[in-house]
């Protein structure tokens, strides 16, 4: 699938201090309190303005509007504003999940996360692009990584989706979760690294604070595409 994917560490306390409570700053006026909170973190000015606008986005979200293309992407960009995420190319466990239903017992669904209830109607996956997916509780995260290290059917599922050597960076993601205490949360169209052009990648969140691993991987793919097309069309002529 075509989906840039990326994970996000991060906690359902995090979740609360760097978007609900500042959610609620913004509709009251109180914008000098995200700035505050963005330089206790060390977040740069440039940053500090894009976290600001993306929590004045999250502000006017109408009710009707999917949590997951609003609030659950905005939380997956603003945490990019303050630690690392992973990227790999069309691998998700939302579209794991579609196949293998049994994989549920490792997701938390957004109302059991947010701190008050939404009426905005939740999917809980990845349905399009700009769309945050599945999250994983800490204890979910720590659950996966023990049946990936136990249990070789779970191992394998995963291997199968995320294949030419992504897996490594889904443990990283995982690994770099557990290690802070935090769950983890999958979107799509955070970042949208430029295979040819690595230089003119993007993101709606800290583009150096995505691992370049996955990255990598992508590229490595592309330009090896981009050599079979190529020795393909030298044959023919």
């Amino acid at each position: 699938m075509g989906y840039d994917v990326s994970f996000h560490p991060i906690s359902p306390e995090e979740m609360r201090e760097w978007y609900f409570t500042p959610l609620t700053w913004i509709q009251q006026g109180q914008e000098e309190k995200v700035l505050a909170l963005a330089a206790q973190y060390g977040i740069e000015n440039f940053y500090a303005e894009k976290y600001l606008d993306t929590l004045r986005v999250g502000a006017g979200t109408e009710s009707d509007e999917l949590f997951d293309k609003s609030h659950g992407f905005y939380i997956a960009v603003i945490q990019g504003f303050f630690r690392d995420y992973y990227y790999t190319r069309g691998s998700a466990f939302s579209f794991l999940v579609e196949e293998k239903p049994e994989y549920e017992r490792y997701f938390t669904s957004w109302d059991q996360v947010t701190p008050v209830s939404f009426p905005n109607p939740m999917q809980n996956r990845i349905i399009e692009n700009y769309c945050s997916g599945v999250y994983l509780s800490p204890d979910q995260v720590m659950l996966l990584l023990k049946d990936m290290e136990q249990d070789p059917k779970v191992l394998e599922d995963l291997e199968e989706l995320w294949s030419n050597g992504q897996i490594a960076v889904l443990k990283k993601a995982l690994s770099a979760a557990a290690e802070l205490g935090a769950g983890l949360l999958e979107a799509t169209e955070v970042v949208e690294p430029n295979p040819i052009s690595p230089n003119e990648s993007t993101s709606y969140s800290n583009l150096y604070h995505c691992d370049r691993d996955g990255v990598y991987l992508y590229i490595d793919t592309v330009s090896a595409q981009l050599a079979d097309v190529i020795g393909k069309s030298e044959e023919q002529a």
